[in-house]
């Protein structure tokens, strides 16, 4: 069996069998009305629920929302309401996980019948971080799945966290990729398994934690040839090089609870400072307007952008490769003056001979709003998922679907 070898749903007849169906729905929220401000996940996951509905099964949707603590953790109403529409038939919502009454409805149900239950993190088994056989003798995974007859997980772009919904049911039940996984994970895995050099990283965004790992990881295992820092990520390399940044954005590090990544971006620079690139100059906002400076020049005012000279060193980088992956934009891209190191270097991604992938979120959005989508190699559905990926590190969701392959052949 091959290393990435794992079951889809073309492996089995699916007609007549309950399915437990893992979708990763997550949505933004309305604060106010509590209405659904975007159904891009619901799109995306709906081929897999209209092909399993057509097929005959019948299928139990398990997701989640948010996270407790954060003003969007809701239930999944509105999204039962959502996929109804959009899948084309009825998604009854059950207000409940595995209460007696969800149990029944899930026994009662005939074929191509959908239900969604209620959100997975109103229980409290689900987010631990639980051993394997803990998530396996969980009660969640010990109620649900003697219902069932196979799962099947479509939940790509939550395949790099350990979660009992993602991991339990592979250990107990012939599992599956649904679509979206399918089609990430083969996309992926061809360009990975037959990638070529150069090799270059785009990594920037706000989220620096993430990109800073990625970083690490892809440079320790031999991955990546070259890495354009931008973003907030160029800030903490650019201060961890010795560059002084001034009060207000070393601030903003410490801010974002960033400060510790200093001292990992002064190891990395120690060992990989050949293939980290870092930003000559940088774009500041000033007196409500953009002004570029040099690096070494940048006064006491908030970094919005990397700098035009940077812009075109990293271009020319981007033209060369022959490998592209890109996380994160270059800076305040919302902001029409802050855009361009975004734009440009998503443009330079889109026009590059090289096999381009963009791991999703903010990076994705503009280059949708460019319209150069459909220039893009592969655009993930899921960011921390697809960085993770690329860089080497083991999915445990992924992992859980190839070591059930193993078992149900």
């Amino acid at each position: 069996m091959m290393e990435h070898e794992f079951n889809t749903m073309d492996d089995f007849d699916l007609e007549g069998k309950t399915v437990l169906l893992r979708v990763d729905v997550n949505s933004p929220v309305d604060p106010l009305t509590g209405d659904l401000l975007d159904d891009t996940r619901m799109q995306l996951h709906s081929i897999t629920i209209k092909e399993l509905h057509q097929r005959g099964a019948k299928v139990v949707v398990l997701a989640h929302q948010s996270r407790p603590g954060k003003s969007d953790f809701t239930t999944l109403k509105e999204h039962a309401i959502s996929l109804s529409n959009i899948v084309g038939c009825e998604v009854q919502y059950v207000d409940s996980i595995f209460t007696k009454q969800a149990q029944d409805i899930i026994s009662n149900m005939v074929n191509g019948e959908v239900v969604l239950l209620e959100n997975l993190r109103f229980f409290s088994e689900e987010m631990p971080k639980l051993t394997v056989e803990e998530q396996k003798n969980s009660i969640l995974v010990q109620s649900l799945a003697p219902l069932a007859d196979y799962y099947v997980n479509d939940a790509f772009a939550t395949a790099h966290r350990s979660q009992t919904s993602l991991i339990g049911f592979a250990e107990v039940l012939p599992s599956m990729a649904g679509r979206v996984m399918q089609q990430e994970l083969s996309s992926l895995y061809g360009i990975l398994d037959n990638a070529q050099q150069p090799r270059v990283y785009v990594l920037g965004g706000i989220k620096a934690d993430d990109s800073i790992e990625v970083m690490a990881n892809a440079l320790k295992t031999d991955r990546a040839d070259c890495i354009l820092t931008t973003g907030l990520v160029a800030n903490i390399f650019l201060v961890a090089s010795g560059v002084d940044l001034k009060e207000y954005n070393y601030n903003f590090i410490v801010e974002r609870g960033y400060e510790s990544y200093i001292d990992v971006a002064k190891e990395l620079l120690k060992d990989y400072s050949d293939k980290i690139i870092l930003p000559v100059d940088l774009g500041i906002l000033e007196n409500e307007s953009r002004v570029d400076y040099a690096v070494d020049e940048v006064p006491n005012l908030p970094i919005y952008d990397i700098g035009l000279k940077t812009i075109e060193l990293y271009k020319e980088k981007i033209y060369s490769a022959k490998t592209l992956f890109a996380n994160g934009p270059a800076g305040v891209f919302e902001m029409k003056e802050f855009s361009k190191g975004t734009q440009d270097l998503v443009n330079a991604l889109s026009l590059s001979e090289g096999f381009s992938i963009i791991g999703g979120g903010h990076l994705a959005a503009a280059a949708s709003n460019m319209n150069l989508d459909g220039e893009i190699t592969h655009i993930s559905s899921g960011g921390g998922a697809s960085i993770n990926l690329i860089s080497g590190k083991e999915l445990p969701a992924v992992k859980a679907l190839v070591d059930s392959a193993k078992r149900y052949k």
